[in-house]
């Protein structure tokens, strides 16, 4: 299926014949489009991005200048099968920006929808990330990292491979993600610690007072009663039960690496 007729695609551009391109959709001087790519409608390439085989791309996309989709996975056990980069819509990513597709063949890296991907990092292969969130300048995500919905990544954050980072939590800069991070929490420091309930973000993210109440209570439970994670998770169940206290718990629950600690 050739590119749509009502999209732009600059003379510069080099786009494979069977790459499909969306109505609407601009392609900027010097991209690259490779084969077997899917671009959605409305979406917008700057200069010099490069799509490379086997990614797909939703809807009113920004793709900014020097950025590689779909790159090789960064592991020496690649061996070149067909892999995945799938991408959702209205996601902003910023310049200088490298998301690799699977390593195992038929494997996905996968990005939601409506994320802010600012400029000079890397999501590595068979990563998951979710809806909304943001992830700062410089930050490196390592291979088979999960990121929940409205989590934030701040610059120059290192996310350890198989972590997984929990709805609405919060990463404060430079800080090494070592350990599962639990959702709603602040959290900072050298390895990664956490400081709190994340009050700005759940308030921005339209959470009332009583549910707000319920996670603080969840986190001086988890945190400060000095109970064993089982008995503290019980008493969270018991004391402060609602729909997000029950996802914090199960959260922790089916954390494989353990969780970071206060």
């Amino acid at each position: 299926m050739p590119a749509d007729p009502s999209a732009v695609i600059a003379s510069t551009a080099r786009v494979h014949p069977d790459a499909v391109i969306g109505p609407g959709t601009r392609v900027g001087e010097f991209c690259v489009i490779e084969s077997d790519v899917s671009i959605g409608a409305n979406c917008l390439l700057e200069p010099y991005v490069y799509v490379k085989r086997w990614t797909t791309m939703g809807e009113d996309n920004e793709i900014s200048a020097g950025t590689v989709l779909g790159t090789d996975p960064l592991d020496k056990n690649f061996t070149g099968e067909r892999s995945y980069l799938r991408i959702g819509n209205r996601n902003r990513i910023r310049e200088h920006y490298t998301i690799s597709r699977g390593t195992k063949p038929e494997s996905v890296t996968s990005i939601g929808d409506g994320n802010y991907i600012m400029t000079s990092g890397h999501i590595a292969h068979n990563c998951t990330i979710g809806n909304d969130a943001v992830i700062a300048s410089c930050a490196l995500v390592a291979g088979y990292v999960e990121v929940e919905d409205r989590a934030f990544i701040s610059g120059g954050v290192v996310v350890h491979q198989f972590s997984k980072i929990g709805k609405l939590a919060m990463i404060g800069g430079n800080t090494r993600v070592n350990l599962d991070v639990p959702p709603f929490f602040l959290y900072s420091g050298f390895n990664v610690e956490a400081k709190g309930l994340n009050v700005v973000g759940l308030k921005r993210a339209g959470f009332s007072l009583a549910q707000v109440s319920r996670l603080k209570k969840a986190y001086q439970i988890l945190y400060r009663s000095g109970l064993r994670l089982d008995e503290a998770l019980a008493r969270i169940e018991s004391e402060a039960a609602d729909e997000n206290t029950a996802h914090l718990v199960e959260f922790i629950r089916r954390s494989e690496r353990g969780i970071c600690r206060e």
